[in-house]
């Protein structure tokens, strides 16, 4: 899952990246309202989350935005400000959740899963696709009952194409969602490529359907037919 953490205590920052990233997320990081505008307005996220109390403006800006933007994103409020009139705001302005500091870093973890589920996979605790069944709280996949071993990137990759089934995903979007932000750094995205051979390897071995379509010169596209 690919997460933008807006926070502007380096320490807190540190320890939620860390522990979400030990998790298996992709998490980027910013300090600053300006640097999430950027951010947001350029890559998108799975959820992002957002302090209201920044150096240079307002979190509650940011929800603004991400909605003008029609942004998908799940949008969780983490932050020290536990007035109800700012917690009514976020809420009203289309955040999915409110969690105030200090808070245990299970439970935001928790959260955002919950989230991620109810806004790609209407709220299932199981995915599941033709013969293929994914639980996301323990990342863990299955074909016919029987479980398979994916990579991390593997397992974020099947995760991305269920949330996006019968929609062309673009070769750079791949690269971006395994990569963030540093795949705009790299000269080329083919490692994607071999993330996408050995997945689809994987589940026809395992006896699954062959779902990966590949776009001639645009991506990729799940669907069963």
């Amino acid at each position: 899952m690919k997460i933008l953490l807006i926070e502007d205590e380096p320490s807190l920052a540190a320890s939620i990246s860390g522990y979400l990233a030990a998790d298996g997320h992709l998490v980027e990081s910013v300090g600053t309202l300006n640097d999430a505008l950027d951010k947001s307005s350029v890559y998108e996220y799975d959820c992002i989350l957002v302090d209201i109390g920044l150096p240079d403006g307002s979190g509650l800006d940011i929800i603004r935005q991400l909605k003008a933007d029609h942004q998908r994103a799940g949008i969780i409020i983490v932050s020290a400000k536990d007035s109800i009139d700012d917690r009514i705001t976020g809420l009203d302005l289309g955040a999915d959740d409110y969690l105030p500091k200090p808070f245990h870093l299970a439970e935001l973890n928790a959260r955002i899963r919950a989230i991620y589920r109810r806004k790609s996979f209407a709220g299932e605790r199981v995915i599941e696709f033709g013969e293929i069944t994914v639980n996301p709280t323990e990342q863990a996949v299955t074909v016919n009952s029987q479980p398979i071993k994916l990579t991390r990137s593997e397992y974020s990759l099947l995760e991305y194409f269920l949330a996006n089934p019968n929609r062309v995903i673009t070769k750079e979007s791949v690269a971006e969602h395994l990569s963030g932000d540093d795949a705009d750094l790299l000269d080329k995205i083919d490692f994607i490529y071999s993330h996408v051979k050995n997945l689809r390897k994987k589940l026809l071995e395992a006896g699954a359907g062959d779902y990966i379509r590949s776009v001639y010169g645009v991506g990729y596209k799940w669907a069963k037919t």
